[in-house]
């Protein structure tokens, strides 16, 4: 926490902040042309600089998924993703730490009111870590006591809370989940003082995101600072959902390829080459897929929150409405990337140089596409649900176990 976040929280008022997406996005488009000019910084410090992370901060965009009656601005998912696609055409990298930190909002749902408002006291407050279970909670009075180690932990080293699943145990051994058979899990949320990091994080790409490993040893985590996306103990709403974590993270892949494109355009003009038929059809070829695949991640966005807006669930979706997110969302990284890979070859030489920035949007749009999101595993999810099956990886329909 900040100075001026810690004196804040002291008199039980919040940092003054941006008040609405409008205003939000406007800073981030601003901020996006800086962020450009550190980006080869950005990623040999392997993690954002103190400075950018409070660049990011002041433009409202850590704390954009927090509701209204909890301070925050509460953007909708379609203002969330174009806020992170502005951020992420200055800097993928940023961007992807601005989409990870600002879930500490959205987690905020599932958490009991005053609780949150305690663990939160100024809604710009970032929480990294991985979600999937691969820690160990072994319950005792109160809480539990967490240990295990988790990879993926981006934007940690600039974290105040950190997230992490685990498997729940009891007396050493495993507790069952709702089906009675499988191990049951939950999210646990510890400072970041309690946390181990560790320096994993030499990659292929997105080297500023800081994606280090961490550990947590023994920690008592109180019963009120965990959640499961089955229990909305905070205020129900369009954004408490079990999903709505993954919903902006198309901005960053959105991003990096409108930036990629406006690149090779420049350097096609500069070179002369506006009447090269090559380099006129590989343009406008990436251009309709950029157009494509935006409009189908916005138009899964808008349609998800037209129905959750007028009351209703994700049940009300039919099975093709509630697949078209997951499916725009996997699209969207696997066009972001090929539209990359094929600038990168028509500006041929000159774009292997580092520190060309094609050079490393193709080295990060590889690296995104290693995420889950972005895997066939969310194709054989969408099929199985359009065919009544079991999905491998249900939580990216929304779709949880019962409540514990």
């Amino acid at each position: 926490m900040t100075a001026m976040q810690r004196e804040s929280a002291r008199h039980g008022t919040a940092t003054a902040g941006p008040a609405d997406a409008a205003e939000i996005l406007a800073r981030a488009q601003a901020l996006a042309p800086r962020l450009r000019e550190r980006a080869v910084e950005i990623e040999q410090a392997r993690r954002l600089p103190a400075d950018v992370v409070e660049s990011l901060r002041a433009t409202g965009v850590f704390g954009m998924g927090f509701t209204r009656d909890r301070g925050g601005p509460e953007l909708d998912s379609i203002q969330q993703t174009e806020v992170i696609e502005a951020i992420s055409y200055g800097d993928p990298a940023a961007g992807w730490c601005a989409m990870i930190g600002s879930d500490t909002g959205l987690y905020a749902a599932f958490l009991d009111r005053e609780v949150a408002a305690r663990m939160f006291p100024t809604p710009d407050m970032v929480t990294a870590g991985l979600l999937f279970p691969h820690g160990r909670a072994e319950r005792v009075p109160g809480g539990f006591r967490l240990t295990g180690r988790w990879q993926f932990g981006s934007g940690i080293t600039h974290a105040e809370w950190v997230v992490s699943g685990a498997f729940r145990y009891r007396d050493g051994q495993p507790e069952p989940g709702p089906d009675g058979t499988s191990p049951g899990s939950l999210a646990l949320l510890v400072p970041r003082a309690a946390v181990e990091v560790i320096d994993t994080w030499h990659t292929t790409g997105l080297a500023g995101s800081g994606s280090c490993d961490y550990t947590i040893s023994d920690v008592f985590v109180p019963q009120e600072h965990t959640f499961t996306f089955a229990d909305i103990l905070g205020q129900p709403g369009v954004l408490a959902h079990p999903e709505v974590h993954m919903r902006n993270m198309p901005g960053v892949a959105l991003g990096l390829a409108r930036a990629a494109l406006d690149h090779a355009t420049r350097a096609a003009l500069t070179a002369g080459r506006s009447e090269d038929y090559r380099t006129q059809a590989v343009l406008a070829d990436g251009e309709a897929d950029y157009a494509a695949t935006r409009h189908g991640v916005y138009g899964a966005l808008r349609r998800q929150h037209d129905v959750l807006a007028a009351g209703g669930t994700l049940d009300d979706l039919t099975p093709l409405e509630r697949t078209a997110l997951p499916l725009s969302r996997r699209h969207c990284f696997r066009t972001a990337r090929s539209i990359v890979t094929r600038l990168y070859d028509l500006l041929q030489t000159s774009a292997i140089y580092q520190p060309s920035p094609l050079d490393r949007w193709l080295r990060d749009s590889t690296t995104m596409c290693q995420h889950i999101v972005a895997q066939d595993r969310i194709l054989q999810t969408a099929g199985a649900h359009l065919l009544g099956a079991r999905p491998s990886f249900p939580l990216a329909l929304g779709i949880t176990p019962l409540p514990r």
